[in-house]
């Protein structure tokens, strides 16, 4: 089998203890790579190498990092249907949407960090006392960014490229359970002649090699996305250390569909909303709120179509739902089926595990999953599921729809589907939400500062922002 290897210094590199952890794919539940197993002996040459380049990268000007950042998306593009091929296999996500959304996503990051360090400017200030102000930003020095396993080369790009166009150097964990784009990233960059040590790539598990990162004490910024309790740890051991942090962490999203919304419409994006990548974005809509008027038209058309969904082999272009990303994430969306039960939900679609043997598929597919009848108090209600399960609530007023939405312990994102101009204002402005779409669905603008409130994270990514966040401001004042 293929190994998977650390890219640290320029180079590609076996693990330091020389062991390996099986990487198994998801639709068939059978290893068919070894991972480096690697840990803090590996982390500290990352960071070796880092230091060592950081002088020199951080002086590079900015149209020379542009370019080989820009580079790096060209080659993305070019290696598309390889990367979606192993992003699929590695993932259980269907090789169609790798191929339309993931890859082409990462190469846009690269391209877009590329230009948009070329327009990031500073501010100044002008006193009425023959003075001025002004900022500078810095690159902080070597950046740790950890990167989770849902989007695996679209997330990880979404950091690496900001840091590096900023200048930083990089240490970065990609998710141990889905590994390979970023390790075939790491030959791309190879390619694409991006300096030694500006990048490094550590793979391997969590509490060895993220830890590893998060308590190094010559990191001083760290970007990390992944799941709420993971991050609460980062920043119980970063905190102390007076680490910058940005937290991208989990959501249970609503939906709000009013009457008066364009129905096909919103049926449609409902759908794709709710299953895309089976279920396992952070930004998908697990909470449907739907206005009693339509409330029943709106579930048996939603059931419909819902069903409609094929669960299959990822590989071939007619599969709507993959595989879940593990056996163990599996069991877990499973349990939670089991729980809405026992809290008096009803299963109006799905909730089973799918058997695909007869394919030659043993991994872990599940049906997508409709439930009725919860209260917002429950745990299926309250509790980040990252698969595909949905419940579906009325609501009568506009108030209670707001209630409803901001009744649990996340604030990453809402969808609000009206086409009255005033409401979409007064909801969008009581949401407590880092994110809001109306009308729509996951339409990204990536000028657009991305983040969640309360247990969703701390900080923005995106455009500026995560400029500003890779770099270090001080202010200089001139007396004349």
């Amino acid at each position: 089998m293929e190994k998977i290897i650390n890219y640290i210094d320029g180079e590609l590199r076996e693990p330091v203890s020389g062991s390996y952890l099986e990487n198994i794919e998801p639709a068939t539940g059978e290893p068919y790579s070894l991972l480096a197993d690697s840990d803090r002996q590996d982390v500290e040459l990352a960071v070796e190498a880092a230091k060592k380049a950081f002088p020199l990268w951080s002086k590079t000007s900015k149209d020379d990092r542009s370019e080989i950042l820009y580079r790096i998306s060209e080659l993305i593009l070019q290696n598309l249907d390889k990367l979606a091929a192993a992003e699929s296999k590695d993932n259980g996500k269907p090789v169609s949407l790798a191929t339309k959304v993931d890859i082409p996503r990462a190469a846009h990051n690269f391209r877009f960090f590329a230009t948009a360090i070329l327009h990031f400017a500073s501010e100044s200030h002008q006193m009425e006392e023959a003075a001025i102000n002004y900022t500078m930003k810095s690159p902080i020095g070597v950046a740790g960014c950890i990167s989770p396993w849902n989007l695996p080369l679209y997330l990880f790009s979404w950091k690496i490229a900001p840091a590096l166009a900023a200048g930083n150097c990089v240490v970065a964990k990609p998710s141990e359970v889905t590994p390979m784009s970023a390790y075939l990233l790491s030959k791309l960059c190879i390619e694409a002649g991006l300096p030694k040590g500006v990048l490094n790539i550590v793979h391997g598990l969590g509490h060895k090699v993220g830890a590893a990162i998060t308590e190094h004490p010559d990191i001083p910024v760290i970007s990390f996305t992944g799941g709420t309790s993971t991050g609460a740890q980062i920043a119980r051991t970063a905190a102390p250390m007076f680490k910058k942090l940005s937290l991208e962490l989990g959501g249970k999203n609503p939906a709000l569909i009013f009457d008066d919304c364009k129905y096909e419409k919103m049926l449609k994006t409902v759908v794709r909303s709710s299953f895309a990548n089976q279920g396992q974005i952070c930004l998908c809509g697990s909470r449907l709120l739907i206005h009693s008027s339509i409330y029943d038209k709106f579930k048996k058309d939603f059931i419909r179509e819902v069903q409609k969904l094929k669960v299959g082999d990822p590989k071939s272009a007619d599969t709507n739902q993959g595989a879940l990303v593990s056996k163990a994430h599996m069991e877990k969306v499973l349990s939670y089926v089991e729980i809405a039960k026992s809290e008096g939900g009803k299963i109006l679609c799905g909730g089973n595990q799918v058997d695909l043997s007869e394919e030659g598929l043993g991994g872990y597919f599940v049906e997508p999953t409709v439930i009725e009848g919860l209260g917002m108090s429950c745990r299926t209600n309250q509790e980040e599921i990252f698969g595909p399960v949905v419940t579906i609530m009325p609501f009568d007023t506009e108030e209670e729809a707001i209630e409803l939405s901001n009744a649990t312990s996340y604030g990453l994102a809402a969808s609000v589907w009206t086409e009255n101009v005033s409401r979409t204002n007064r909801v969008a402005e009581q949401l407590h939400m880092g994110i809001v779409w109306v009308n729509c669905w996951l339409l990204r603008d990536l000028r657009t500062p991305f983040g969640g409130v309360k247990n969703s994270g701390v900080g923005r990514e995106g455009g500026f922002e995560a400029l500003r966040f890779f770099t270090e401001p001080k202010n200089v004042c001139i007396k004349y």
